[in-house]
């Protein structure tokens, strides 16, 4: 099995590769990513390349003719690239990556990453929504991403190959580039002072553990994938010991510019889920995949936080 991974330099690709280099069913791994994998890598082939160069995107996929794709390659605002960057990267990267795979005639099967946002949270939408609720993205980044699975799920159709939606939850932790973690270990949180409604999040293993899963499974159709339980902002504010700030009308603009002035931007989806909330159900999972998620989304917070100490050494000094 010939597996292509695109976004393998980021922390989940690279997690996704170092769980398909041990499993013998597949015999060659290829990424492409902006920047190379942050761990090293004993068989897969890495090629470095802005998902925007249409041009040698499609020699890479020619020539490897992958057999699965895990397209991995959407890219969050304010996570590893800006947010006008990162949806520049996600559509044109998608756009040319389900074009050459079909001219390469070789696929089997997809796995795309998607996200929970493309539920959107409308006026009267389902507090946890279940795949058969229909998308209506409320977010720049709800919107990217509904678009991404309808053009993989196009390619699918076209190659009659099943299409696996990963829905995953927010995606946090201690050194996983997130806009939602850094806003969360800024000293002071802040929270919807008349609300302060529940959110899930997803540990970056879980979610590496289900896109293999879904490589193997060939479920058809989107799967919410997301830590169980929720916390609110205030919550995982004081699991972090950091001060919870209420928040209400104008003051989101002073909080939003003092967050980014801190080194936290936070792009619309996570203003959204800071307001109206962000859960989802994740029944289906177990049962699509043959796996769920392991880690609780208190537990995430908490590991979120999770920081080694700094010691200086000084020179000189003694062991």
């Amino acid at each position: 099995m010939r597996v292509l991974i695109t976004g393998m330099g980021g922390q989940l690709g690279t997690r996704v590769a170092n769980l398909l280099e041990d499993d013998s069913t597949v015999t060659e791994i290829m990424g492409v990513d902006v920047e190379p994998p942050r761990r090293r890598l004993a068989r897969a082939e890495f090629h470095r390349v802005d998902p925007r160069n249409r041009s040698r995107v499609t020699e890479l996929v020619h020539r490897f003719r992958p057999e699965v794709v895990v397209h991995l390659g959407t890219y969050e605002p304010n996570a590893r690239s800006t947010p006008r960057l990162a949806i520049q990267r996600t559509s044109a990267g998608t756009l040319s990556l389900f074009d050459a795979a079909l001219e390469a005639g070789s696929l089997r099967a997809v796995v795309v990453r998607s996200g929970i946002e493309v539920y959107g949270r409308r006026p009267g939408s389902p507090r946890c929504p279940d795949e058969e609720v229909a998308p209506a993205p409320s977010s720049a980044w709800g919107h990217v991403l509904a678009h991404t699975e309808h053009i993989a799920r196009e390619a699918g159709a076209a190659a009659g190959v099943p299409v696996t939606a990963l829905r995953f939850a927010p995606l946090v932790g201690p050194h996983f580039p997130s806009p939602l973690g850094r806003l969360l270990r800024l000293p002071a949180v802040p929270f919807a002072a008349l609300s302060d409604p529940p959110f899930s999040i997803l540990h970056q293993d879980d979610a590496a553990r289900a896109a293999v899963a879904a490589l193997h499974a060939g479920f058809d159709g989107p799967v919410n994938v997301v830590g169980p339980g929720a916390v609110t902002a205030s919550q995982a504010a004081r699991l972090g010991g950091r001060v919870p700030v209420p928040i209400g009308g104008p003051g989101w603009r002073v909080a939003t510019a003092l967050a980014e002035l801190a080194g936290a931007p936070v792009p619309e989806h996570v203003r959204e889920l800071l307001v109206k909330g962000r859960t989802a159900s994740g029944s289906l999972v177990a049962a699509a995949l043959g796996t769920e998620p392991l880690h609780r989304t208190p537990d995430v917070v908490e590991h979120l936080f999770e920081w080694s100490d700094v010691v200086v050494v000084r020179q000189g000094a003694s062991a």
